[in-house]
């Protein structure tokens, strides 16, 4: 009688501390997304929690270092990309399934306040010797790929163009061994406010993201000719609960998660 009443009262009291003390460890979905995608699918994480009781626990960091992380066997059960690519290869290796796009968003140029630069004049400029261009790294961020499209399609107006701005870019962000901001800096508003570029070419979501802590910086819109457009993919993974990631890339794709991400400057797929 008394070892029953013993573990009786044990029994509730492990019950009382909820599912971690019982043995149930709440369900976790991880992300693993492009920088770019910070501000809004860690909202987009959070209102999915508080709808699901599901955690999602966010890795962010630049497409191309995430996927060959994931490639080395790293586990996550979802991988949202800054382009197609990326996820496109996951699922070619059979690591990864269907890649949808799921956001799109455009390239900009961010500039210190003193350049005299606007959409009609930004090819002369970023072509001046004077002026320091900064951008991401090619294959490492999709954001360095773009800015290096921007760079051909210059070469189409003014031949010579690339060799140009390939020889003056610099790559400040997106590589491994890129300097850091401090905690909760934008990487690009920190890097414009350290003075280390006088136009950066990056996402015109992180341009307005950077001009929120850095207030008097340019935001200036390419020309038509200039243009460069950035479809962002999604994939779930097979190195995870893949039921758990469809859940969450559908949330992701619904009318609620796509008016979070359009809050943030992002347009629809």
């Amino acid at each position: 009688m008394i070892k029953r009443f013993l573990w009786s009262g044990g029994l509730a009291a492990l019950l009382a501390l909820g599912p971690a003390a019982s043995g149930q460890a709440e369900e976790t979905v991880r992300l693993y997304a492009a920088g770019s995608l910070r501000a809004a699918l860690t909202e987009v994480a959070r209102v999915y929690g508080e709808q699901t009781g599901t955690r999602v626990a966010t890795t962010f960091g630049p497409s191309g270092s995430l996927r060959e992380r994931l490639q080395q066997g790293e586990a996550a059960e979802v991988f949202a990309s800054a382009n197609m690519e990326h996820p496109q290869r996951l699922a070619a290796q059979g690591l990864a399934g269907e890649v949808r796009r799921f956001a799109r968003n455009q390239l900009c140029a961010l500039a210190q306040p003193e350049v005299d630069i606007s959409t009609d004049n930004l090819l002369e400029r970023i072509l001046e010797p004077a002026i320091r261009l900064g951008a991401s790294t090619p294959k490492s961020d999709p954001a360095g790929d773009y800015a290096w499209e921007l760079f051909r399609k210059a070469d189409a107006l003014r031949p010579g163009a690339f060799a140009v701005l390939d020889g003056k870019a610099l790559k400040l962000t997106g590589a491994p061994d890129s300097a850091q901001p401090p905690d909760n800096r934008n990487v690009y508003g920190w890097v414009m406010a350290q003075k280390q570029a006088d136009v950066f070419l990056t996402y015109c979501t992180n341009a307005a993201l950077a001009a929120k802590e850095v207030p008097e910086l340019q935001i200036v819109r390419l020309p038509e000719s200039l243009a460069v457009g950035a479809n962002y993919g999604l994939t779930v993974l097979k190195s995870g609960d893949e039921e758990a990631g469809r859940k969450f890339a559908d949330f992701i794709l619904s009318p609620a998660g796509q008016a979070i991400l359009q809050k943030y400057g992002f347009a629809a797929p």
